[in-house]
């Protein structure tokens, strides 16, 4: 049976019943599933149990390979033919597990619906959304043509497309990511279904987009009274959005709780450890990340015993005798218990020493305790004293707008990035961040690419790259090296890690003495074993992958390193460890970095200096600290209210600037503010100043050097 507001199981009833008013919209009991491979049976998921009821947000965590996935595919029925599940699952009372695919089909996308983490994949590039809308529709409903499409056009309003009567007839390729993922809600949401399973609905967006889809997700479960269930890595998130949480380790829930208990009194090390690993937007304090060390294990013949007690700094013997089972763990008191989120009490935690953890410690000591890392002597000394490591002056880039089939002509300019100046001085990290289409990648690639600047100049270690020959290029681009955003992708397969990290340095002639010691040196820097050099890159885990990134880039010992989303791909886990070990090496080798992310929790931890970029131009830039406490652009306002916080009371309680408008061309460099059609700051403006925002260019104005921004009225 359920408490009459939950989610979570309270004493393993079984949530009977098609016509039991109180029983749950969705019950599901002991879910297995299992898949053969060459090594044996992998048991993907090995037993979850929870119910929903109609309204409410479940939210599902957990590493990569944690099972969460594979959960909401059997939910809907979708899973590959060798797979075997076990179990149940009711919707509604009605047994789902036995039903074939022909039965499951009127099922989905009428009483249950799901939204995938790629909307361009789950969009057919040949039809227009409205007709995929209106397949939607007319699947499961005995309605007219143009029925059908009206209600095409309306979902479309509701879900936020600008223009939806002329946008109903577009293609998906003709939507930005963030459009095509309200699409895809709206596909969802279109029979108003009983239950929407949302995996990892955000992961690839930006900030801004993410807070407008979560708000269209919020919206679509008020229209139609749906149950969500919420597959993310995100706690913040999480934090914002749920009701209920289970957090999923090697196939199982280890925790179980309302949002707030599992936030504010948890109870089980991995948990505790996933929220220690999580850099925090609000924290202005540096302290080293607390990663989760070592990774999570094959889920091929488990051996007997907890199966995170080889990563748990509070393992005792008595964890490897059995495993645990997901018990109840009394309230500690710690949180106002007449507080507004959940309900209290049904805390469920899969730890023999549960009952010994409060706020994160067992007998007073961290469970999880912060690394120290080296002090860093350049703090020392004064920013301006420090010798200029990379200086861009007037940085541009424009690729011609061609048309034409044949006798192609030039018919204007794509403004890809439009004039921006900055520098970064001996072992400081500059980040730059904006939406998708900004100029981030573009401002990288010229910057690596040592490109003449027709305008301006680029200075690496204090030498220009005008005018260098072909000999001194070569020699100027040891000192500066890049580490990419996807590990795998990055890193030729074919190669043993040996020849990875050799590479550069048998490029630049070293002699094979000097490589095999160099290659050893390395590999201990960044934390892997020398012995493992002949091995490939398959062979390693994700964060593993990207340390062997990370050593190839030192191997010519650079002055500055760019760094490409060099974490976006990881778990959390693993992405503390590798944000820690960007800070030692920058502390050990005098490192600079040129930053480029989407997540702005990690640039504030990680960064001493920002630009925000906006349609190619800085429209603020300075010190780390100033623009994240004092942020002066109304798009800086809005990217920093968009990050969500792993703090429930927090995360609801704040206010969030929503952007919306369309974004002007990129191929128009007429003066005026490129934000005004979206700024929130401009509609409350008099009609005269207003004028003054579209046509006269904001310059960089305020404190050279500490802050400054590019807004009229700021």
């Amino acid at each position: 049976m359920t408490t009459p507001s939950t989610g979570i199981i309270t004493d393993g009833g079984t949530g009977s019943g098609r016509h039991d008013p109180n029983a749950p919209l969705l019950a599901v009991r002991d879910l297995k599933v299992s898949f053969p491979s060459e090594a044996g049976r992998v048991d993907a998921v090995r037993g979850v149990s929870f119910d929903l009821r109609r309204g409410q947000t479940l939210g599902i965590v957990g590493e990569s390979g944690s099972g969460k996935s594979v959960t909401s595919l059997a939910i809907m029925g979708l899973l590959a033919d060798s797979a075997r599940p076990g179990g149940s699952v009711k919707l509604n009372g009605r047994e789902l597990l036995s039903l074939n695919d022909n039965q499951m089909s009127k099922i989905r996308g009428k009483e249950m619906s799901m939204i995938f983490q790629d909307p361009l994949s789950s969009l057919t590039p040949v039809y227009s959304v409205g007709h995929q809308l209106v397949e939607a529709i007319t699947t499961h409903n005995q309605v007219s043509k143009k029925d059908a499409w009206d209600r095409a056009v309306d979902l479309l309003k509701l879900v936020g497309i600008p223009n939806p009567q002329s946008r109903v007839r577009s293609f998906p390729h003709e939507f930005s990511g963030g459009m095509r993922q309200r699409v895809v809600i709206a596909i969802a949401m279109a029979n108003d279904p009983n239950l929407i399973i949302a995996d990892e609905p955000t992961t690839a967006l930006d900030v801004t987009i993410q807070a407008q889809i979560l708000d269209v997700l919020e919206v679509a479960q008020e229209e139609t009274g749906a149950a969500v269930i919420m597959i993310t890595h995100d706690l913040g998130v999480i934090a914002g959005n749920a009701d209920d949480v289970i957090v999923m380790y090697a196939g199982k829930p280890v925790e179980q709780a309302p949002v707030n208990e599992l936030f504010y009194e948890t109870r089980m090390p991995y948990s505790i450890g996933l929220l220690a690993a999580i850099p925090r937007v609000d924290e202005k304090q540096k302290t080293p990340l607390v990663p989760v060390k070592g990774n999570p294990p094959l889920l091929i013949n488990l051996p007997p015993g907890c199966p995170f007690a080889p990563r748990c700094p509070a393992v005792i013997d008595a964890c490897r005798d059995a495993e645990p089972e997901l018990g109840e763990v009394p309230p500690l008191g710690l949180v106002d218990s007449e507080a507004p989120l959940g309900e209290w009490g049904r805390h469920r935690a899969a730890c023999i020493r549960s009952a010994e953890i409060r706020e994160g410690m067992i007998d007073g000591k961290p469970i999880f305790g912060v690394p120290e890392l080296p002090e860093n002597e350049l703090t020392a000394t004064p920013r301006d004293e420090r010798p200029s490591m990379l200086a861009v002056d007037n940085l541009t880039k424009t690729f011609p707008l061609l048309k034409g089939a044949l006798l192609k002509r030039r018919i204007g300019n794509v403004y890809a990035v439009n004039g921006i100046s900055f520098d970064i001085r001996e072992g400081e990290t500059m980040a730059i961040v904006g939406e998708s289409g900004c100029g981030k990648t573009t401002t990288l690639l010229e910057i690596m690419n040592l490109a003449e600047q027709p305008d301006g100049d680029l200075r690496v270690g204090g030498t220009s790259v005008a005018g260098l020959s072909a000999h001194d290029t070569r020699k100027l681009r040891r000192d500066l090296q890049i580490v990419f955003q996807d590990p795998m992708g990055a890193l030729d397969p074919r190669f043993t890690v040996f020849d990875i990290i050799a590479e550069p340095m048998k490029a630049l002639n070293y002699s094979g003495k000097d490589v095999n010691e160099r290659v050893g040196e390395l590999m201990e820097l960044v934390g892997l074993d020398p012995t493992h050099s002949d091995r490939f890159p398959a062979a390693f885990s994700g964060g593993q992958r990207q340390r062997i990134g990370i050593a190839r880039a030192l191997a010519t010992n650079p002055k500055v390193v760019v760094l490409d989303e060099p974490v976006s791909a990881l778990d959390v886990s693993i992405q503390a460890g590798v944000i820690n070990l960007l800070d030692e090496l920058k502390v050990k080798l005098g490192l600079s970095y040129l930053f480029v992310a989407h997540d702005l929790s990690v640039v504030r931890h990680i960064a001493d200096r920002v630009g925000v970029m906006y349609l190619g131009k800085f429209v603020e830039y300075g010190d780390i600290d100033a623009v994240f406490d004092n942020p002066q652009h109304p798009y800086t306002q809005a990217l920093l209210s968009a990050i969500p916080v792993p703090d429930p009371v927090k995360e609801r309680t704040r206010e969030r600037i929503l952007l919306s408008g369309d974004l002007p061309s990129p191929i128009d460099d007429s003066p005026g503010c490129r934000f005004a059609t979206r700024c929130q700051l401009r509609v409350t403006l008099p009609e005269q100043q207003q004028l003054r925002c579209v046509s006269e260019t904001p310059e960089l104005t305020g404190v050279e050097g500490k802050h400054t921004n590019a807004c009229h009225y700021r």
